[in-house]
């Protein structure tokens, strides 16, 4: 009886011990782009308080707008081999952006009351955009 009842515990343990749950998961992966702005892509606005550079993303649509996540950065004013993330401020410049469909405007405004005027970027930056795909729960 003991013998049946070991061989009975043995096969019960063996059986559960060879079970593998498998776990897939299909995810849609982020979609990074990169950009260059150069100086001259810079337009100042008709009553001078922002600069504005427009980056046609034709990967930005409606769904992007009604359902993903959208990362901006861009190089480091100072540092061109790192980057920060948008928004920020930095020597008296505030850097923003706005989606559309079709694309990102990267916004340049003073964040100084005395001088309203922005500094416009002497040099090439890059832009680094990150679109996380997300699913919609109504």
């Amino acid at each position: 009886m003991k013998k049946l009842l070991f061989l009975i515990l043995c096969t019960t343990t063996l059986g559960l011990v060879s079970c593998k749950k498998d776990t897939i998961i299909n995810e849609t992966p982020n979609r990074t782009f990169i950009y260059t702005i150069q100086p001259n892509d810079w337009k100042l606005s008709s009553d001078g308080f922002n600069y504005t550079a427009t980056l046609n993303v034709d990967e930005i649509d409606n769904i992007t707008l009604d359902d993903e996540g959208v990362l901006v950065y861009l190089t480091h004013p100072i540092n061109s081999k790192g980057y920060i993330q948008v928004p920020f401020t930095y020597d008296v410049n505030a850097y923003s952006y706005e989606l559309y469909n079709g694309g990102i405007r990267i916004d340049i405004q003073s964040s100084d009351d005395q001088n309203t005027n922005p500094i416009k970027p002497t040099s090439a930056m890059t832009a680094k955009i990150v679109v996380i795909p997300s699913n919609f729960q109504p």
